[in-house]
């Protein structure tokens, strides 16, 4: 397990004049949380933000990239989160900026997942592929 992280205690004091901000370990690194909901992580000492399509451009002009790993079968998968440039790390200002930029992507992710009814869940429609039913 990760050990306690300094990166993550200093992202933590930036972000709490937001809200409630808080770290939890996962995957050997931290997932960082404001108000309970997801909006970047840490791995190997290095801060990744939340992106979408409305923030992505601020990460592409500041040179950032997304953070991304080898699967088992070698393949280079890619995230949705990037790396947050070192002088917004460095200002507390400008990181909860873009903090809150990443909060309102979690927020417009978690609106469509309440979108989407069970009856249209990937796991029904893969059961329906598989030939399960469900008796009614």
């Amino acid at each position: 397990m990760a050990a306690r992280s300094e990166l993550l205690d200093h992202i933590v004091d930036q972000l709490a004049p937001l809200g409630d901000a808080r770290g939890r370990r996962m995957f050997g690194g931290y997932g960082v949380y404001l108000d309970g909901l997801i909006i970047g992580l840490i791995a190997f000492d290095m801060f990744y933000l939340k992106v979408d399509d409305q923030n992505r451009p601020d990460f592409e002009a500041a040179g950032a990239s997304p953070f991304s790993y080898d699967t088992k079968n070698g393949v280079n998968t890619s995230t949705a989160y990037w790396e947050v440039p070192a002088d917004v790390l460095d200002d507390p200002d400008q990181l909860r900026a873009w903090a809150l930029k990443s909060l309102a992507v979690s927020r417009r992710a978690g609106a469509k997942s309440r979108g989407r009814s069970k009856e249209d869940s990937p796991q029904r429609r893969r059961g329906l592929r598989e030939g399960k039913r469900r008796v009614t």
